[in-house]
């Protein structure tokens, strides 16, 4: 399989887990010139933005340890012009969520924030 393949097998995986979790889909690769955003999901009171990593060997780290803080800030640049153009109804937080997969799910809730 190519790495696209990959990773959007990883994101569907992903997805799936989410779900079976409780969350809702809202948006999956929300894209903007800001960057991208894997999936945007409901979380009862959070509106939840989640970073999805793959790893297929895990010698040189996790797929958390590869959100970099270059990531992150394109991440949360990405989810405040998502919120600039979908304004949220209701009282919702944000939350950052990080799902690291390499042979297992890891899924890391409040992976970051906006400090």
């Amino acid at each position: 399989m190519k790495a696209q393949q990959l990773g959007n097998a990883a994101e569907d995986s992903a997805l799936d887990y989410l779900k079976a979790s409780g969350l809702t889909l809202v948006e999956k690769n929300y894209l903007c010139e800001m960057g991208e955003i894997d999936l945007i999901m409901k979380d009862s009171n959070a509106l939840v933005f989640v970073e999805v990593r793959l790893r297929n060997n895990s010698r040189y780290g996790t797929g958390a340890e590869t959100v970099t803080q270059n990531k992150i800030r394109k991440i949360i640049n990405t989810a405040q012009l998502y919120l600039t153009r979908h304004p949220i109804k209701g009282d919702l937080d944000c939350r950052f969520d990080v799902i690291s997969m390499d042979g297992k799910i890891d899924w890391i809730q409040n992976a970051f924030t906006l400090d």
